[in-house]
């Protein structure tokens, strides 16, 4: 259904993207419509996809919330083009690839969604593609198992010069890197900041975490907040606890 204009999030929670982290359709469509108003879209990642395909993307996308697509495509640039093709079917605003796919794969799927667009993108016309630099998950050592040596912050700053090279609208990043990337890549390139936690909540899985204020402080688009608010007692009652935190913080 079409979403109600008198439900349109504010503008401090439009920053915010819940991780539906799910595998079932009637809990994620349940939750989508349930903070229709308070949040601006949802994120619909590899486990939801795997388990649902595109019908369930469909039903989520049918609560009139704004989908953000994070499948992170990495593969030959051939093999991604035709997955980011196949993605837009779905009508999502925002998916993701995994920059260090590398740049004939970045622009592969920079093309696939009908080139570079510099500036506001409007939902329905040509998603957002965004680039995931160091997963949240990770820290130094982690980074140096793989092979990767050096700070993540030069890791990611290297990866979003790549990204931004190649046509890419944005990147994923950790609040850590929030300040060196807006100052890296200019006030058009986007930021979606994962591991954002509240003061509140508890830090999970997060290596690299800050609060909704400190990424927005810090030149943060977007923000991917999952557990603070689905798994809060009241989810919309937490939506709008961060909105108040981000709009404090200028957002």
């Amino acid at each position: 259904m079409e979403q109600d204009p008198d439900m349109t999030p504010a503008e401090p929670a439009r920053r915010i993207l819940v991780a539906l982290d799910t595998a079932e359709v009637a809990a994620a469509c349940a939750l989508a419509e349930r903070l229709n108003g308070a949040v601006g879209g949802v994120k619909l990642g590899l486990e939801f996809f795997t388990a649902n395909g595109s019908p369930g993307v469909e039903a989520v996308a049918a609560t009139g919330q704004p989908i953000f697509l994070d499948l992170k495509f990495h593969d030959i640039p051939t093999t991604v083009a035709g997955a980011v093709g196949a993605a837009l079917a779905l009508k999502p605003f925002m998916l993701t690839v995994h920059a260090a796919g590398g740049p004939a794969m970045l622009r592969a799927a920079v093309d696939a969604v009908g080139g570079s667009a510099a500036g506001a993108v409007r939902h329905g016309v040509r998603p957002l593609v965004v680039a995931v630099t160091v997963l949240t998950s990770l820290g130094e050592d982690d980074l140096r198992l793989i092979g990767q040596d050096g700070p993540v912050i030069e890791q990611a700053g290297r990866l979003a010069d790549l990204a931004r090279g190649a046509g890419i609208d944005g990147v994923v990043c950790s609040p850590r890197e929030v300040a060196a990337l807006r100052a890296r890549c200019g006030p058009d390139f986007k930021l979606v900041v994962a591991g954002v936690r509240p003061a509140w909540a508890d830090a999970d899985d997060q290596k690299r975490f800050a609060t909704p204020a400190e990424a927005v402080a810090e030149g943060a688009d977007f923000l991917v907040i999952g557990r603070p608010i689905t798994g809060a007692p009241d989810p919309v009652e937490a939506a709008r606890r961060i909105a108040a935190e981000v709009a404090e913080a200028g957002g």
